[in-house]
């Protein structure tokens, strides 16, 4: 059994970047139809009814309801969930060919193309307010304009990328989301039909996206970092008349730039080095250093930027105000993490003060060690590489890995703080299992020492043949 997510944790943070005008439905389907009595505060139809109905209760009312197959009208709703067989009259086209197609025949491919879940299995379905967290669901059924769906789906797509593809049967097209999405066990974007703006309430701008509960949080981790991407939703207008030039990111326009500095006077093999919080980075990056591989420390640059008399530092008071500073006249930067924690607008504000002199730096420590060697490996340690989007200056990322647990016990024992404060900083950062997926190379620092020194000279081996490969 896995850890039991919380719903409603997870569905607040979702709705404020989505800014979703309904609620997330979830939705699960019982084997035994006496399962519904034990749903807290789950509403059963005092009348026969569509389940477009009972998804716009949900969405719009923030109901909790309950079906069996004698809740609906007729049999099109109950069949596409796998509650009953689909009636011969329907099979054979004469449902369709009432209204919706010009022959039986056309009536009987159409619902031949419509997905089921397969019958014999369950015997209802329950859905509520995902926040409410009233069962573990089986989908999550999300309703929203296509701007929004556009982004969920970069989200979705943002790690382990693969092409989506929809599907429109037309009239019952609730089919295309609910019934695909549960049996391919993938998102599924349906464009909702005359029946659900009938009976259920939809707009004429509503989408509808099912999608399997287990993809939420990938989905929510994505629309994060697209968020500090700068990709949110309202989508601002930059003008179709407009000179829009200025208003593409910079990273666009001179990535060429960028990338030759990143390769300083020749051709190394650029190493991202990264991880979660007292997980080992360092010890990583120190092994690999004993071996012969240069170290550029993000960390170590960020202290120097910000050191008296720079001009980051002068910005960062400008902005932020002098009591950041010590007596000293250095950078309280406990007290400045503390300002930024939260407001993702003041961290970017504060990222345009230090990361330019941080690259330049960067960029200039490249230079020095390949004018010695032009095919040198480097390594470069960076804390945030995942979340502040420098995959791509590297030819690889090692991300050094230890359990959520192991992760907690180590942060409390090194900043002698308690295990619940350390699990609380933990929750606020981005988890390491989020970082795997952007890996080139793992190290698991979960055991002795000795065992990552094995794993850190076989990565050693591994950056050679890369080299070998990218420059032979």
């Amino acid at each position: 059994m896995g850890e039991k997510k919380d719903w409603g944790k997870l569905v607040r943070r979702f709705e404020s970047l989505m800014r979703l005008k309904y609620f997330p439905v979830g939705l699960k389907m019982f084997e035994d139809k006496s399962e519904l009595a034990k749903v807290p505060f789950l509403r059963r139809p005092g009348h026969k009814g569509t389940l477009c109905q009972l998804i716009g209760l949900v969405r719009s009312f923030d109901w909790t309801v309950g079906a069996d197959v004698d809740d609906f009208l007729f049999a099109t709703c109950p069949s596409i969930l796998g509650l009953c067989e689909v009636p011969e009259t329907h099979r054979n086209g004469t449902f369709r060919n009432i209204v919706w197609a010009a022959t039986k025949e056309d009536g009987r491919k159409m619902e031949a193309s419509i997905p089921r879940i397969s019958t014999g299995k369950y015997e209802a379905v329950a859905m509520a307010p995902l926040a409410y967290d009233a069962f573990e669901p089986d989908m999550v059924l999300i309703y929203a304009n296509p701007a929004q769906m556009m982004l969920l789906i970069n989200s979705l797509q943002f790690s382990r990328y693969e092409v989506m593809r929809f599907h429109c049967v037309g009239e019952s097209s609730c089919s295309d989301a609910l019934a695909r999405c549960f049996n391919t066990g993938k998102p599924s974007l349906g464009i909702p039909c005359y029946g659900e703006r009938r009976y259920g309430h939809v707009q004429d701008e509503d989408l509808a996206m099912a999608l399997p509960a287990g993809l939420m949080e990938k989905a929510l981790h994505g629309m994060e970092a697209l968020y500090r991407r700068g990709i949110r939703y309202p989508i601002s207008y930059a003008g179709a008349q407009a000179d829009i030039e200025p208003q593409i990111p910079v990273s666009y326009k001179k990535l060429d730039e960028v990338m030759a500095k990143a390769r300083g006077k020749g051709s190394p093999l650029l190493v991202g080095i990264t991880g979660g919080i007292a997980c080992g980075k360092t010890t990583v990056s120190a092994m690999l250093e004993k071996l012969g591989v240069p170290l550029i420390d993000f960390d170590l640059i960020a202290r120097r930027v910000v050191e008296p008399g720079t001009d980051a530092l002068a910005k960062i008071v400008e902005y932020f105000g002098k009591q950041l500073l010590m007596a000293d006249g250095k950078l309280d930067r406990k007290m400045l993490s503390e300002v930024v924690f939260r407001d993702l607008e003041k961290r970017k504000k504060l990222e345009s003060f230090t990361h330019p002199p941080i690259y330049e730096e960067f960029f200039r420590q490249v230079a020095a060690i390949t004018s010695e060697d032009p095919r040198a490996i480097i390594q470069v340690a960076v804390p945030l590489l995942i979340e502040s989007n420098l995959c791509y200056l590297f030819d690889t990322v090692v991300v050094v890995h230890i359990s959520a647990a192991e992760q907690a016990r180590r942060l409390a024992r090194r900043d002698d703080i308690t295990l619940e404060a350390a699990e609380n900083i933990l929750k606020a950062q981005l988890p390491i299992e989020s970082k795997k997926p952007f890996a080139g190379f793992l190290i698991d620092n979960e055991g002795e020492l000795e065992t990552t020194r094995k794993q850190v000279e076989a990565l050693r081996d591994e950056l050679e043949k890369l080299r070998s490969g990218k420059q032979g």
